[in-house]
């Protein structure tokens, strides 16, 4: 047992929604823990550390996004060993990380016996049911992107191959797919404008399974099914992950259980706090920037 007192206990419970824009989408998740713990030390705050002989800060992330993907919707928790007000962590952390990285909002996990459901290992993760997905298709027609969709729902199964840690693997991906559609031109106006050329725009929703089904895997699916093989790398970006709603087919904030019964923070108690640094108006912007 390494000798010296115990780490201070973690007082307060942090979860962060972060987005994954522009140039840095090609930032792999490592650099991404790295540049998140760099940017902890010089925002001053109070992260608390794992005991043992080599200890590391208490942050931990829930369904972090494949390298070249771009997000809106990246989560990691943090434990401190003070209270913080949430929307002066949000602010502090925004300004500590490079551009590109954004900080959109801070929850705490409330107290109380609700809270105690949430803290156990991989609570928040089981919330991370399902993905959104945008896909520009830069040099695909919008009328052949439709009729590959189309060809795609009209599918009762299709397996594609990826090879995984565990071997090259063969499984079923129209089954992951709750919703797919080619938006009419002009429905996704500023994803459209963002390209050079004459692009096809894709949104789908995507449920989380084993293997994860990538938007890599249902373009594979498209290419066998309708023949679709854009002539450049599409570019990909998560709009949203969470629970499935039921009511609506579509996905919630997971982070609502939490500001039910924590502490505004973020966008609510950002008027009264002060400014953070800007973010762009509209996610589509996230993939304007080329490599």
């Amino acid at each position: 047992m390494p000798e010296g007192p115990a780490p201070a206990p973690v007082i307060q419970r942090l979860r962060v929604r972060y987005a994954k824009r522009g140039r840095l989408r090609f930032t792999s998740h490592r650099d991404i823990s790295r540049a998140v713990e760099r940017a902890v030390r010089r925002a001053g705050i109070p992260v608390a550390f794992s005991a043992g002989f080599t200890p590391h800060p208490k942050i931990s992330y829930a369904g972090a996004a494949a390298t070249g993907v771009a997000s809106e919707a990246e989560y990691l928790e943090i434990g401190l060993i003070e209270t913080r007000d949430p929307a002066r962590v949000r602010a502090d952390l925004d300004a500590a990380l490079p551009p590109g990285l954004d900080i959109v909002d801070v929850v705490p996990v409330g107290a109380g016996r609700a809270a105690d459901a949430q803290a156990k290992p991989g609570a928040f993760a089981d919330r991370l049911q399902a993905s959104e997905w945008r896909i520009r298709l830069d040099g695909v027609s919008h009328d052949d992107a439709a009729a590959a969709v189309a060809a795609f729902l009209d599918a009762r199964d299709i397996e594609v191959e990826r090879l995984t840690k565990k071997g090259r693997r063969r499984f079923d991906v129209r089954a992951a797919v709750l919703t797919l559609e080619a938006p009419a031109p002009g429905a996704d106006r500023r994803a459209a404008e963002a390209a050079d050329a004459p692009c096809a725009i894709l949104r789908m929703v995507v449920r989380h399974s084993t293997p994860a089904v990538r938007p890599d895997d249902i373009l594979t699916g498209l290419r066998q099914v309708a023949d679709l093989a854009p002539p450049s790398p599409p570019l990909v970006t998560r709009l949203a992950q969470g629970p499935l709603d039921a009511a609506t087919g579509g996905l919630a904030d997971p982070l609502d259980p939490d500001r039910e019964i924590g502490l505004p923070s973020g966008d609510d108690a950002e008027t009264a706090r002060g400014p953070v640094r800007s973010q762009p108006g509209e996610p589509a912007s996230a993939d304007a920037v080329s490599a």
